[in-house]
């Protein structure tokens, strides 16, 4: 009988042994953090639909290193380098989530499926209350998106991964997959990680930048109510057309996301139920629960040894408190150009993430005065931040891919 040593057995411990000690204490690291990423999603203190899968594959791809020849190491996740077609045809045998990262997640149609779902839960009737309103705050609040681009540049970083890390400040995550993918393809594994454990982490932050910058008073402001049902369906399923079909000729690039984003529009105010429980049901959270996976998986210890990691680490945060920043301000300018009669603390919600930030201002106003209700307000400003961060980005790729 052979005789069998017990690390042939135990793969993953025997290339830990056999591995560079930075590789070791990379992926040691980052099973913790992982683990970490469960536990925070669990608890809630993360979002758990993305940190709680994106935290187990992250785990679970950094312990699950095998030999795959005498030579090489690699797991049985997913392979994203892979480009001949002989050798993809055999990783699409072998790697069980090669199938859902080649057809769904490297060429952006997880991130248009996401983007459809937030289009069927959104009511784009809070944004045409005050359509010119919206748009300054989402407008103010691409300031993160706009100043980080140069900031980057000035650090060193080329054009398309300093624009590519700059989207960071949307707060639209499926955006800055899809642009980083478009740009930055290198960097977008990063990128986008970087993008969604920062927005976990902003929407903890982001109620003390609220009560820095809004004072107690202006925070309590009670606004008169205006109801949705002054909307009618036709008023809106005809918004969404011509601004989808006028945003896709100017911006082409970007066509699939506003199609999908405004699609998702339409199909909520169809009333086609069907249609709606399965893109907002399965659909939207099916690739939610995918992508977070993916991009736990695809985060290995080569990806964190990457120099340039700690920058955008750094990139990031910046984007997203000067875009916070931005969307107060706006809510300022409104707050003034309305006669003071506007709550300020609607502009947070601008930083377009849906429907987290509307949430936020909310609850923030709600500890200043009980009797305030800002939420259609901050819908609008959410649903408008979400258009001028798809503009953006099409914007950065026309000019830049």
């Amino acid at each position: 009988m052979p005789e069998i040593e017990l690390l042939q057995i135990f793969q993953g411990i025997a290339t830990m042994v056999a591995s560079e000690p930075t590789i070791v204490a990379a992926r040691i690291a980052l099973i913790v953090l992982g683990i970490t990423f469960v536990y925070l999603g669990v608890k809630g203190t993360l979002e758990p639909l993305i940190m709680i899968p994106m935290g187990f594959g992250m785990a679970s791809v950094n312990a699950g290193v095998l030999f795959l020849s005498a030579n090489t190491m690699g797991t049985l996740f997913i392979d994203p380098t892979v480009s001949d077609p002989l050798k993809l045809m055999e990783v699409l045998q072998i790697d069980f989530l090669q199938p859902i990262y080649t057809f769904t997640f490297s060429n952006g149609l997880i991130a248009c499926l996401i983007f459809m779902g937030i289009g069927v839960i959104s009511d784009i009737g809070y944004m045409l209350i005050s359509p010119f309103r919206c748009m300054t705050i989402a407008i103010m609040a691409e300031l993160g998106t706009v100043l980080t681009f140069p900031i980057a540049v000035a650090l060193g970083l080329p054009y398309n991964e300093a624009a590519a890390i700059a989207m960071v400040g949307s707060a639209d995550a499926p955006m800055v997959l899809y642009t980083s993918l478009l740009l930055a393809k290198d960097l977008f594994v990063p990128i986008t990680i970087v993008a969604y454990l920062y927005l976990s982490l902003a929407y903890a932050g982001y109620p003390y930048l609220v009560r820095v910058m809004v004072p107690k008073n202006l925070r309590g402001i009670k606004m008169e109510q205006q109801t949705v049902p002054n909307i009618t369906r036709a008023e809106k399923i005809t918004f969404a057309v011509i601004t989808s079909t006028l945003l896709c000729l100017l911006f082409p690039v970007a066509a699939p996301l506003f199609m999908s984003f405004f699609l998702g529009i339409i199909i909520r105010e169809s009333g086609v139920k069907q249609f709606v429980e399965f893109i907002g049901g399965p659909v939207l959270y099916g690739a939610t629960f995918f992508l977070g996976l993916l991009l736990g998986v695809l985060f290995e210890a080569a990806t964190i040894l990457n120099p340039k990691v700690i920058l955008l680490l750094f990139l990031g945060i910046t984007a997203l408190l000067l875009s916070g920043i931005g969307g107060i301000i706006g809510g300022y300018i409104v707050y003034w150009t309305s006669g003071r009669t506007f709550n300020p603390v609607v502009g947070i919600a601008g930083v377009s993430c849906l429907p987290t930030t509307a949430k936020v201002a909310q609850k923030e106003v709600h500890k200043a005065n009980k009797f305030a209700i800002i939420l259609p307000w901050a819908m609008g400003a959410s649903i408008s931040g979400v258009i001028s961060s798809a503009i953006i980005a099409g914007i950065f790729v026309t000019l830049l891919r």
